[in-house]
């Protein structure tokens, strides 16, 4: 059994990543016990599909995640966000989100660790992974998806603030 372990984000506006590898599902959680998300990818002859968060407060993951590529949907077809990654010898680069609205993946797989940033640098995400066994592009993709649950969660905080009673 392989672990992926590490963080994403900043110290006090981060997410915590740890997850099990069987060779086939990666299972674990992003974030805390309270504010997090529960993470489920599974993978077999290049198809990844799978579950960030719960019923409700959630999305999935479909596509295909091989040696050299990664080109999944995060959501849904309407509202959701596609990734696509390119393995291209130590480094990991790429688009989550759009051409225009997205962001930029630019990672670097040092032995068997994973680090860079996900989005620009004010509005980004540090990535510092262990990747203990699990392949590298998939460790990539989990980074993307604790990136997308971060990036939900602080939406979501934001548009409560601004609507409650001063």
């Amino acid at each position: 059994m392989a672990n992926l372990n590490g963080r994403i984000g900043g110290i006090t506006q981060g997410y915590d990543v740890h997850a099990d590898w069987n060779g086939e599902r990666l299972s674990g959680r992003i974030g805390g016990r309270f504010e997090g998300k529960d993470i489920h990818l599974t993978l077999r002859a290049g198809d990844v599909d799978g579950r960030v968060g719960g019923t409700f407060a959630g999305f999935d993951a479909d596509g295909d995640v091989t040696p050299e590529r990664v080109d999944v949907r995060l959501g849904g077809r309407i509202d959701g966000d596609d990734v696509h990654l390119g393995l291209h010898g130590n480094r990991i680069e790429g688009r989550y989100s759009g051409r225009i609205d997205g962001k930029d993946v630019r990672l670097t797989v040092d032995g068997g660790h994973l680090h860079g940033r996900i989005g620009g640098v004010v509005d980004g995400k540090d990535v510092q992974l262990e990747l203990g066994g699990v392949p590298p592009l998939l460790g990539a993709l989990a980074a993307v998806c604790a990136y997308k649950a971060l990036e939900d969660e602080q939406a979501s905080d934001a548009a409560a603030a601004s609507h409650s009673p001063s």
